[in-house]
């Protein structure tokens, strides 16, 4: 019988309205690592970029409210407050959150950063629920971190109304079955709050494009990080889809 209390445990900082990130999370590391979530304060009254603002500045207490647990690894699982901080902030930030905590830190954009340079991956199509100068911001930061952007196809929850948290799968496959894509491209489906996991399985039927998402690529690396990966054969398929693709990268 697994001891439960003896899994590697990882945190996750999320939005407090997200209803996606801790399902997604728990459906991609399985049984490897016990997920545990803290949510950012809820700001009444601000806009978009104020909140996003005022979550970076709340992120070093929201983090410290896991308190003494003894996690393995941490995300913060929200992708627009760290466009705002440009890759090199981003990186420093989440540095000194590590530091601060004890353990390893990523915020999902580092994670997606990361997991380009595990696949070699040079080439993004954005997959993106963000209102069009979100959408931006978001090219922007991975153009900085030296990735060329091939396209931002937008996919919005309905006409001119933008909400990660009530796009549908439909409107994702539909979105990008009907873009003509650049050969060698990666998609990337930007944040954490758009359920991507039955819209990536459906895709990955489609041919070996790598797949990339915020929640994705964050349990990734934090299996990898917490030496919990074990055979990727056995673990979920779209993470074993990356692996397979991480092997040809290396070999």
């Amino acid at each position: 019988m697994m001891d439960l209390l003896a899994t590697p445990r990882l945190g996750v900082v999320v939005p407090p309205e997200n209803p996606t990130a801790e399902p997604e999370f728990n459906r991609l590391v399985g049984a490897r690592m016990n997920v545990y979530a803290s949510r950012f304060p809820v700001t009444p009254g601000k806009g978009l970029l104020q909140m996003l603002e005022a979550w970076n500045e709340a992120l070093p207490d929201t983090l410290a409210g896991f308190g003494a647990m003894g996690l393995d690894a941490a995300v913060v699982a929200c992708s627009a407050s760290h466009y705002l901080l440009g890759p090199e902030g981003d990186r420093a930030f989440c540095e000194e959150l590590g530091d601060r905590a004890g353990h390893p830190v990523h915020s999902s954009t580092q994670a997606i950063l990361t997991a380009c340079a595990w696949l070699g991956v040079e080439r993004l199509t954005l997959v993106s629920p963000y209102e069009p100068w979100l959408t931006e911001t978001s090219a922007g930061f991975w153009r900085a971190a030296g990735l060329t952007v091939d396209e931002a196809l937008l996919v919005p929850a309905r006409e001119g109304h933008f909400d990660p948290y009530e796009v549908t799968t439909a409107a994702i496959l539909e979105r990008v079955r009907g873009a003509r894509l650049a050969d060698g491209t990666a998609l990337l489906f930007t944040g954490t709050g758009m359920g991507t996991l039955a819209a990536l399985e459906e895709l990955g039927r489609d041919g070996d494009r790598v797949l990339l998402t915020s929640n994705l690529a964050s349990a990734w690396w934090a299996l990898r990080t917490a030496g919990a990966g074990g055979d990727p054969a056995d673990g979920h398929p779209l993470l074993a889809r990356l692996e397979r693709h991480a092997a040809a990268v290396a070999a």
